[in-house]
């Protein structure tokens, strides 16, 4: 029998790469503004971050400068209108999601991204009607690091969450996972922010490509 019972992928820079759609949006509302494009480069680490991460990145705003809901409201209509232009699974992930389909390993999606856009992109990139679980930003009472969106994904999927694996490309996912009684998998090739590199997030595993997840998340109970 494999160590879990289900397992749970963060949305952003984890299953799906959807830096390319994301920092499109923001340099959408930078060309608005007359500005030249921001680099691929530097929007890409802060993804993860949505709204508050790219405009951040591209114009040294904070939440609680008067021009931020302006700029955050440009991006998110821009984003919305073409969520999935670019967006694809990450290399190896469609082999790792057959793979637990194949084994009768259930899988979900827990992600901080809200429901406005989780569930049109989830539905774009054809992941609907696999998931066993979908919580957004704001189904749960709190969002990561908070463990509630985690324990409420185990809940839908009837398991026990000390029988359950999240894998995540932030700092903030491992934080929940642990929180939640979780085994936590860094996805080192992800987004991983600005702040403390991967290895000192102190997840149970970490692997640097999608290819690596599966052999963990179906190892044996002995084998663990």
């Amino acid at each position: 029998m494999p160590t879990f019972d289900a397992v749970f992928f963060d949305l952003d820079g984890t299953l799906a790469d959807t830096a390319p759609d994301l920092a499109a949006a923001a340099n959408r509302v930078v060309a608005d503004h007359g500005r030249a494009p921001v680099a691929y480069e530097l929007l890409r680490p802060v993804a993860s971050h949505g709204a508050r991460g790219l405009i951040g990145a591209a114009f040294g705003k904070t939440p609680d400068d008067p021009d931020f809901p302006a700029l955050r409201d440009a991006f998110l209509n821009y984003y919305e209108a073409d969520i999935a232009a670019h967006t694809r699974l990450f290399d190896g992930m469609e082999e790792v999601l057959r793979g637990l389909e194949q084994a009768g390993l259930p899988w979900g999606i827990v992600t901080n991204k809200i429901a406005r856009f989780t569930v049109p992109l989830v539905e774009a990139i054809g992941l609907a009607p696999r998931a066993a679980a979908v919580v957004s930003g704001d189904t749960a009472s709190h969002p990561k690091p908070h463990p509630a969106p985690l324990l409420h994904a185990a809940e839908l999927c009837g398991v026990d969450p000390a029988r359950c694996a999240y894998v995540g490309d932030d700092l903030r996912d491992i934080q929940a996972g642990k929180a939640a009684g979780m085994t936590t998998i860094t996805a080192a090739y992800g987004y991983c922010g600005e702040g403390p590199p991967p290895e000192a997030w102190e997840g149970t595993y970490l692997v640097r490509h999608a290819s690596e997840l599966l052999p963990l998340l179906l190892a044996p109970v002995t084998a663990k």
